[in-house]
């Protein structure tokens, strides 16, 4: 077990002297009213380093993909980050009963996709292209279900480069 305590320095300010501003919605509006269990954050207002959001999107991507792949009927990917820790300290796969075999984590395992390394915020950010201007249409009815969006888009396994790529939706 690793314990992180502080992993980027001195904490001192917090509460809303040090994490507030101009951010907009709670994430719960933009989500599925309590379907994706979430921190607590917002989307809007925050930059796609902030993994409240890249996160989000990812795991999104994540848990479709694991449904579109037939392993299970329903999936929820949990991500724990550490602030000042790129990798996340904690991915967990919620099948909810309805999984196939393996777990999801070990089937892209065995696809030699690295789930740690999909889930930096480097990768995220890369991945879902989040440095584009793309959040306009996030605007009316949520961040999620629109075609269009990266993180909407279905994995694609590219074993040349052991990396994961988005493929359109069929």
């Amino acid at each position: 077990m690793i314990l992180h305590i502080n992993p980027a320095g001195t904490f001192i300010s917090g509460g809303p002297v040090a994490d507030a501003g101009l951010t907009g919605r709670k994430i719960i509006v933009d989500t599925y009213g309590g379907m994706a269990r979430h921190g607590g954050g917002v989307f809007s207002g925050k930059d796609a380093t902030k993994v409240d959001r890249s996160a989000a999107y990812a795991v999104r991507q994540l848990a479709r993909d694991v449904v579109t792949r037939g392993w299970t009927e329903a999936c929820e990917v949990r991500a724990a980050y550490a602030i000042g820790q790129a990798h996340p300290v904690a991915v967990d796969f919620e099948t909810f009963g309805t999984g196939c075999g393996a777990s999801p984590l070990v089937r892209y395992s065995e696809l030699g996709i690295n789930i740690g390394d999909a889930l930096r915020p480097a990768s995220i950010i890369e991945r879902l292209q989040l440095r584009t201007p793309i959040f306009r249409q996030t605007a009316v009815l949520g961040h999620f279900g629109h075609r269009g969006l990266p993180w909407e888009a279905a994995l694609k396994f590219n074993p040349a480069s052991v990396t994961l790529t988005e493929t359109a939706i069929s």
